[in-house]
Parts: C-alpha cells; sequence; structure tokens
C-alpha cells in the first residue's frame, strides 16, 4: 500500500484528493463520517443555523420599517432535519469525488503499528501515512461537565432551549450565543478571562451593542459547578440554562502518542512540510494544533500530500484571515510580522455603509464598522477589523495582499464590482492613498 490517510476532515479530503490528482495510490479511512467536524458538527451546521437567523433577522428588520408584515413560525427540529438532509448530499459528493481519482475510502476505527495500519480486522503496509484526525470539544475539569452539551450536539437537539449559558469566550462561543438569542433562547456568555479578545475594543463593542445586545455577557467568571439545568459561578452565583462548552478543541492525537513526537499540549509535532518525527509519517489539521480553521486544515493537507508524493512543499501561515459568522459577519487578520514602530501606525475607522444588503441598515444606524491599522513608514497594512455583509470576501481579498507584501500604492489599481465590497477598499483607495 503507497499512502494512507487516517481522517477524512477537510486536512485529510484534500491530502487524500491531492495524492490521487498526483497519482497516487490511496487509501482514506474515517471512523465516522466524511468530510470531518467542519461538515458534520462544525462549521458549516453553524453557517447553516446562521443562514436562518439572518433571515429572521432581516425579517424583523423589514417589519420594524413597516413595509412588509409578516410573522415567523421557526420549527427547530424541521432546520434540523434538513441540515441532515444536506449532509448527506455532501457526504455522497465528496466520496464520490474522492473515488473519482482511484481513491480507496474504507470506514473504520484505525489503529497504527509500526509500519502497518490496522482497520477492520484487516491491516495495511505504507510507504506513507497521513495522519489527519482532527480534534473534539473539550471539557472542562468541573463537576457535573457531564451535563454540558457541545458543538457535538447541536442536531440532537429537538426545540431552541429556553436558557443556555454558553461556557467559554471566543468565536465559537460568540456564534453560539448569536445563533440561538435570534431563535429565542436567554443567553449567557461566561468567559474565563475576556470575551473575544481576538478582536479590537471598537469592533467588540459595535458586536454587543449592534449584533449581540440580548445576549448577557460575564467577563472573568468561571464555572464552579454545571447542573442539567443551571451553572454555578466561582462567586457562587447561579444562573438558570443549559451548559454548553465552548471551551477550546483537544487533538485526537492518541493513535500517534507512542508512534511519533507529541507537544506538550498532546498536538502531533511537524516541521514545515508537515512531517513528524518518523520519516514516513505526516500529520495535518487540527490534530496538529495551530490555527483551527478548515481553509488552514485543507492547505495543510495538500502540503503534506505534496511531500509524500515527492514534491518538496513548505507551509507559511502568514495573514490568515479568520471570521465569526453572525448576522453581520465580522472578519479580521493581523500582520503577525510586521515590525511597525507604534510612531508609525495609524488607524482610520469609519462605518460600514456600502456592500451588498447594507442599504436596509443605514435607517438604524447599523451600518457596520471597518477599522484598517496602516503602517506609514512602509506604506503597508498591518490589521484589519471589518463588520459587514462583504467583510468575508473582503477581508480574504486583503489579506491575500497583504501576505504578498503589496505596497498600498498598488491598491489603486483594484476595480470593485459595485455594490460587492465594503468600506475597507474606500477607506485604503481614497482616505489613505
Amino acid at each position: 500500500m503507497e499512502n494512507i490517510v487516517i481522517g477524512s476532515g477537510p486536512a485529510g479530503r484534500l491530502g487524500s484528493l491531492e495524492l490521487g490528482k498526483l497519482g497516487k495510490e490511496v487509501t482514506l479511512i474515517e471512523k465516522n463520517h466524511i468530510a470531518g467536524t467542519c461538515l458534520n458538527e462544525g462549521c458549516m451546521v453553524i453557517c447553516a443555523l446562521t443562514d436562518i437567523t439572518k433571515f429572521i433577522d432581516t425579517n424583523n428588520r423589514f417589519n420594524n420599517h413597516g413595509f412588509i408584515k409578516s410573522q415567523l413560525d421557526i420549527s427547530y427540529d424541521k432546520i434540523v432535519e434538513k441540515i441532515k438532509e444536506t449532509q448527506e448530499m455532501l457526504r455522497k459528493l465528496n466520496q464520490m469525488e474522492n473515488e473519482s481519482f482511484g481513491n480507496n475510502i474504507i470506514y473504520g476505527e484505525a489503529s497504527i503499528d509500526g509500519e502497518t495500519v490496522s482497520v477492520n480486522g484487516e491491516s495495511f503496509e505504507y510507504d506513507n501515512l497521513l495522519i489527519a484526525t482532527g480534534a473534539r470539544p473539550f471539557i472542562p475539569d468541573i463537576k457535573g461537565n457531564e451535563y454540558g452539551l457541545t458543538n457535538k450536539d447541536i442536531l440532537k437537539l429537538d426545540k431552541v432551549p429556553e436558557k443556555l449559558n454558553i461556557i467559554g469566550g471566543g468565536i465559537i462561543a460568540c456564534e453560539i450565543a448569536n445563533i440561538y438569542s435570534t431563535l429565542g433562547s436567554e443567553v449567557n456568555i461566561l468567559a474565563r478571562s475576556t470575551f473575544l479578545k481576538e478582536l479590537g475594543e471598537n469592533a467588540k463593542k459595535y458586536i454587543l451593542e449592534k449584533i449581540m445586545a440580548d445576549v448577557n455577557i460575564f467577563e472573568n467568571t468561571g464555572v464552579k459547578e454545571a447542573f442539567k439545568d443551571k451553572v454555578l459561578t466561582d462567586s457562587d452565583e447561579e444562573l438558570e440554562g443549559i451548559p454548553f462548552f465552548a471551551t477550546g478543541r483537544t487533538p485526537n492525537s492518541e493513535i500517534a502518542q507512542d508512534i511519533v513526537e507529541l507537544n506538550p499540549d498532546r498536538t502531533i509535532k511537524v516541521n514545515e512540510m508537515m512531517k513528524t518525527s518518523v520519516g514516513n509519517i505526516y500529520a495535518a489539521g487540527d490534530v496538529t494544533g495551530g490555527y483551527q480553521l478548515t481553509p488552514v486544515a485543507r492547505k495543510e493537507g495538500i502540503t503534506a500530500a505534496r511531500n509524500m508524493a515527492g514534491y518538496g512543499n513548505k507551509i507559511t501561515y502568514e495573514c490568515i484571515p479568520q471570521t465569526l459568522s453572525l448576522n453581520t459577519e465580522v472578519s479580521f487578520v493581523e500582520n503577525e510580522k510586521s515590525q511597525c514602530a507604534d510612531e508609525d501606525k495609524s488607524t482610520i475607522a469609519i462605518p460600514g455603509i456600502a456592500g451588498p444588503h447594507a442599504f436596509w441598515h443605514i435607517l438604524t444606524g447599523d451600518t457596520g464598522y471597518s477599522e484598517v491599522e496602516f503602517d506609514k513608514k512602509n506604506n503597508k497594512i498591518n490589521r484589519i477589523n471589518s463588520i459587514s455583509p462583504s467583510s468575508v470576501s473582503d477581508v480574504a481579498y486583503l489579506s491575500y495582499l497583504m501576505r504578498m507584501d503589496y505596497d498600498l500604492d498598488d491598491y489603486s489599481e483594484f476595480i470593485e464590482i459595485h455594490p460587492s465590497t465594503d468600506t475597507n477598499y474606500k477607506i485604503i483607495k481614497n482616505m489613505w492613498l
């Protein structure tokens, strides 16, 4: 057996596809469902539910403006049913795509024993192995943690919870809070430190005031004990509501713990070629830590595959764009390698008043917020926070220009398709250049 890939999430699926495209023999082993956490429990589920909440938000807005009179009757169980139907369709397409390159797919739980991989009672030798087993929700060690829900449980709910306590202060916590508060839940967020520390203060303020005003935020608040329908904080305050853990991820690295070197946090240690401490074993995706993002996992899987196929390839992590999937998207990117001194920094910010789906926000003054930090000395962009219906595409595009180290003068040649872009371009082309 030439190449074995364990795990069919974004890293494993794209890695096996790349190997197949390069004409290599591939066996892809998947424990549960093809496409991994992203499609089955993660970002695709979040995006599907957020599509519903955006519709609810728009309907409420139009009702308030008075030119549409409608009352929505939301069926959560029907939403879940249709999400599952769509997942089934996408799984079939993903499997067909992989098999179209001659790849063999086996469903079962794999184990590694030296130069062989075993699954379903069979053993396979390999020339190269890619471990892409992903990660799972981290459950904090608190009393009653067995009562807590995670993202794995979203499609198991039969109705919208009346009250919800979300434990965690990051992106996942924010997205879950937005979904269920829009659907009618009374939502508390309990952040052990600062809520949304990934964002600048002004962007965070806009989210709390304009997008998630109905959500109660408790910063610097830990949970001492969880119950079925409430939590007890570290200050002995009882908050009613189902506990929901959004406290990070832990790697599924147990399969490799006696085979390759692990990092102190139990992620698999890899180099820039995605190679482990064992010469013919590679790892990619969430099991290696770092950015827990689908596009990054895809890139890592492809990088590993090319090296497995003998085509030298290295990965870099610079200016990685990220987003919060809310009723209005929040996207951000930072150049972590910027050497800009404080005296050379200049920040420009304006409301988001352009782009698709923004017109009917003007009457209520919640048109968004865009903030760009510049390096005046070197004429570069350092950082972007953007809240607008088009921020996902805006920031993804601008992050590429940042990654390619373009000078700001180069932005003057950009021509947008009106009204597809938001105020980032207005800031860069008209207010800065």
